[in-house]
């Protein structure tokens, strides 16, 4: 029996466990917070500290927010400014991060085989029945997204930086600052809305709302959404960092 130590990286708390084959989790998840300003070599040394709090495992997967391609990172959007998401952008971070290859420094660092995706791609992976279009979306500091092909990864996708309304991304529209700032019925709304507009760009079979927030979204306005909408568990994040190491499109991803 493999064990997995999955680490789910989000813009405001960074939080993982050890999973057996089954996908059980051998320890409760620890969360620490996502420290800023937050250089590669940072992030580096928080993950493995986290991993040493945690049960022994044979193989690492670690989610985190940005377009990356084959375990680099080619953009991150929380990660390259100064005091965490939405403050002030830092260029140094921004070079420091791009082109950064996050799957062999924490393979170095863990001593461990590493696979590092898009934390939406592994929040769906903990999901998605494999057959069909499934399509999934994670609410929470802002929008990710993850789109599976019969339980296939297709390439990635970076909605959240899509614009939507109002000169505002859909990071921006739906993310964890505007919920508080309307509240969660109006909120809601605006979340249905984004899943309708989204609707006839994918087609899918299936939608799963993931993220901490999805919790959130009124009865009435996820009942709008269709029996095709799917509301799900937060900690798929972590869950889904077995069935990850299945799901890709190849070996190489």
């Amino acid at each position: 029996m493999a064990f997995t130590l999955t680490i789910d990286c989000g813009g405001g708390g960074i939080k993982g466990s050890v999973l057996d084959d089954a996908g059980t989790m051998r320890a409760q998840p620890l969360r620490v917070p996502t420290p800023y300003p937050l250089p590669p070599d940072l992030f580096v040394k928080t993950l493995v500290e986290l991993g040493e709090r945690l049960p022994s495992a044979d193989r690492v997967t670690v989610g985190m927010p940005g377009m990356l391609r084959h375990g680099v990172v080619v953009a991150t959007p929380h990660y390259v400014t100064r005091s965490g998401p939405r403050t002030k952008v830092d260029p140094e971070l921004v070079q420091a991060w791009h082109g950064f290859d996050a799957r062999t420094a924490l393979a170095g660092a863990f001593g461990l085989p590493t696979l590092v995706l898009n934390d939406a791609e592994v929040h769906g992976a903990g999901v998605v029945a494999g057959t069909g279009c499934e399509l999934i979306l994670t609410l929470g500091t802002g929008l990710g997204c993850a789109l599976f092909d019969g339980g296939k990864l297709a390439p990635h996708l970076e909605m959240s930086q899509a614009p939507v309304r109002w000169g505002m991304s859909y990071d921006t529209y739906i993310g964890e600052p505007e919920r508080r700032r309307l509240g969660d019925a109006l909120w809601s709304r605006r979340v249905r809305n984004v899943v309708e507009g989204l609707r006839p760009v994918f087609l899918w079979d299936r939608v799963y709302l993931g993220g901490g927030n999805s919790r959130l979204i009124t009865p009435t306005q996820l009942a709008r959404m269709g029996d095709d909408v799917v509301v799900v568990p937060n900690t798929a994040g972590i869950v889904g960092g077995v069935r990850a190491w299945t799901l890709r499109a190849d070996d190489s991803r």
